[in-house]
């Protein structure tokens, strides 16, 4: 028998030796009852605070990643739209560059064909002019047909003295001073070819470019023999020695053929042979300042042609130069294209990729919440599972009268 003080009344009694095992199990189960609770709802709050401390780490980082490639893929998507719209603005500002030199060129096109227009008018008028010069010449010519008969006579007589090529030079001579001062005229002394003109006559301007050129053939009566001779027995040897000196005209100064009403004054018989007029002596000096005058009126024509001429060369250059443009930049902007399809498929592809890796993170994130789920369905039976000690505790806990 054990003396046994309650704690409460603080009396003595005895109890044998199994009524005091008994309170000493009883003590020691409850004891480590209250322990086990303790450990477990300890153990309980450790695997909640990790869990959840996990879980915000988890979230934070996650967040941060999703929030980092979102920022990305805004990025990528804005370098995307600058990309399209560069090549958009890059095409038309070529094709506005290309329009206004298209404009520019239809505008140099009119007014190069307003140029032409009016040089043809003036050509027209001065065609006219000369149509009327020549008429007054035809005139002067029938009012001196009567004036060249009596001249025939002193001329006559006076060649009978001199020769005819003496003749036209000193009538040359009297006014080359005043009227001719840039003009060459000399005899044809070049008998290379074969054969020669009697003089030549040439003016430059102050450029020193020609302005008009004359070969001369001098033909007397009292040169002839006894057989008589026509004008036009001369016209093929005299366009020869044109064409050798590179003479622009041709003119045979002639007192053959006095009887006939062709020759009275000054003929033109380019229908025989290019460039080419027969006169009587008399008018010598006026086939050359008819020919000069003709030719001075006409030497700003043929500038204003050149200029024409060359002002087309050059549109068709300038059409060439736009072609060969429009080819190089069709070519550039194939190239520019394709580099700009491949540069968005790439950014395309990396916003895919960054798709991806958000959903996969998105995806961890609902396992965290399944592995929460979990930890919340954890129980005792659970944790003692394969624990026969644990077991058999809590079976003895499960089995302790109430």
């Amino acid at each position: 028998m054990k003396e046994i003080i309650c704690p409460s009344c603080k009396k003595a009694f005895e109890i044998d030796q199994a009524g005091f095992s008994d309170i000493v199990k009883q003590v020691r189960d409850d004891q480590f009852d209250k322990e086990l609770k303790i450990l477990v709802g300890q153990a309980e709050k450790e695997k909640e605070n990790a869990v959840k401390l996990a879980e915000a780490d988890l979230r934070k980082i996650t967040q941060d990643e999703i929030a980092k490639k979102d920022r990305e893929i805004i990025v990528l998507q804005a370098k995307s739209q600058n990309a399209e719209t560069e090549k958009k603005l890059s095409v038309s500002e070529a094709i506005k560059s290309i329009e206004k030199e298209r404009d520019d060129l239809a505008n140099n096109v009119k007014i190069a064909a307003l140029e032409k227009q009016n040089l043809e008018n003036s050509l027209r008028h001065q065609f006219s002019t000369e149509l009327k010069t020549r008429d007054e010449i035809i005139q002067y010519k029938d009012d001196e047909i009567a004036r060249v008969k009596e001249m025939k006579i002193k001329l006559s007589t006076k060649m009978l003295g001199e020769s005819l090529e003496q003749y036209c030079e000193i009538e040359f001579n009297k006014i080359r001073a005043t009227a001719f001062q840039n003009a060459y005229f000399e005899k044809d002394n070049d008998s290379s070819s074969g054969s020669k003109g009697d003089f030549i006559y040439r003016e430059f301007d102050d450029a020193d470019n020609e302005i008009i050129s004359i070969m001369f053939e001098m033909k007397n009566e009292a040169d002839q023999t006894a057989a008589k001779k026509k004008n036009e027995d001369f016209f093929k040897e005299l366009d020869k020695d044109r064409t050798e000196k590179k003479c622009e005209f041709a003119v045979l100064v002639s007192v053959l053929e006095d009887e006939s009403d062709l020759y009275t004054g000054i003929t033109d018989v380019s229908y025989k042979f290019p460039k080419m007029f027969v006169v009587r002596p008399q008018f010598f000096i006026p086939i050359i300042t008819l020919l000069r005058n003709a030719a001075m009126s006409s030497l700003k024509y043929k500038a204003e042609l050149a200029l024409v001429k060359n002002q087309s060369v050059d549109i068709t250059n300038f059409e060439n130069s736009i072609n060969e443009f429009k080819a190089g930049f069709a070519k550039n902007y194939d190239l520019a294209s394709r580099q700009f399809n491949t540069a968005i498929n790439e950014i395309d592809k990396t916003i895919d990729h960054l798709q991806k890796t958000k959903e996969a993170l998105l995806s961890s994130v609902n396992n965290l919440r399944l592995a929460n789920n979990k930890s919340d369905d954890l129980t005792i039976k659970k944790l003692t599972k394969g624990n026969p000690t644990m077991t058999a505790k809590f079976d003895g806990l499960s089995n302790k009268p109430e």
